[in-house]
């Protein structure tokens, strides 16, 4: 099919999920896994170092080796180490990030970067797969929202000379001893994206981070330490109390309590630890329910083998 140019990507399966604590609707389009699935893989094999190439060091959203904890790990150390450049911290958004870019600007940064007609004719045809933006649920997608943003991330390192910045797809964390410098940093980057057809959300923020904390990336950032954000600590309270009125707790329970443990041992939450979780679900029994679940499943496959 890609030797002939005989790929034509077949319709989309969609369907809404609601994400987050806030439950905010999200529409996903699944391809189908043959052969839409596995020649969105076997391009970004070929794509990742390309575009890996000119890619922002604390660009950290959906890349592997850069997720939440690697800018988690940046940021904290910034807050602590440089007080004088991270006086000030800008919080911006993008609006509708997805849906809002622009698929033949799209097209023309590829055509910046890479020269290979075949290559070049398989991405249009995937970026034409959808009418507008790029669809939530393609593995190219996450890749080529990181890779539409590379010429921002440059214009606010290289132009706007802002010496702290994190950006986690289209979530940004800008930071400056100087407050004007911020806002015409943002007045700035508004001006840049539009362009690209992109806005920014009204709810942009310029605080001083000695007086509140930072929320970015799930966690509240203190100069000395680092929380759960409220609403995650929320939902995480009201997942163990749900599991803990079970006379058994389920799978599906003990593997989101497992996972939400994760984000408690990367915080300074131990006291939440021993009022919210302790005395209402034992770890250990968690523990052995996802293992039984396990064996059980990795059985049935040798059985079907």
């Amino acid at each position: 099919m890609l030797i002939n140019k005989t790929y034509k990507p077949k319709p989309y399966r969609t369907f809404v999920i609601k994400d987050g604590p806030r439950q905010k609707e999200r529409t996903i389009f699944c391809p189908a896994y043959y052969p839409d699935q596995i020649i969105h893989w076997a391009l970004m094999q070929v794509l990742q170092p390309v575009i890996m190439k000119g890619m922002y060091e604390f660009c950290c959203g959906s890349i592997p080796g850069r997720g939440v904890h690697y800018g988690k790990r940046y940021l904290e150390k910034w807050l602590r180490k440089d007080r004088k450049h991270t006086k000030y911290c800008l919080k911006l958004d993008i609006k509708k990030y997805y849906p809002h870019i622009d698929n033949e600007v799209l097209k023309e940064q590829f055509r910046r970067k890479i020269k290979d007609p075949s290559a070049l004719w398989l991405i249009d045809c995937i970026i034409d797969s959808h009418a507008e933006g790029l669809p939530i649920g393609n593995y190219t997608s996450q890749w080529w929202a990181n890779f539409y943003l590379q010429g921002l991330d440059h214009y606010i390192k290289e132009e706007l000379r802002i010496k702290h910045y994190l950006r986690y797809m289209d979530d940004m964390a800008l930071f400056s001893n100087n407050k004007k410098q911020l806002h015409k940093a943002r007045k700035l980057i508004a001006e840049y994206i539009k362009p690209l057809g992109l806005t920014l959300k009204e709810n942009w923020q310029v605080f001083r981070v000695d007086e509140r904390p930072v929320d970015f990336l799930g966690f509240r950032f203190y100069r000395n330490k680092t929380t759960l954000r409220r609403k995650n600590s929320l939902r995480i309270r009201r997942r163990v109390k749900r599991a803990s009125k079970k006379p058994k707790p389920s799978l599906s329970d003990a593997r989101a309590i497992l996972s939400y443990m994760g984000w408690i041992k990367h915080s300074n939450s131990y006291y939440f630890y021993c009022k919210y979780i302790k005395p209402y679900v034992n770890i250990k029994q968690l523990k052995e329910v996802v293992s039984y679940a396990s064996r059980k499943h990795n059985q049935a496959e040798i059985v079907l083998c």
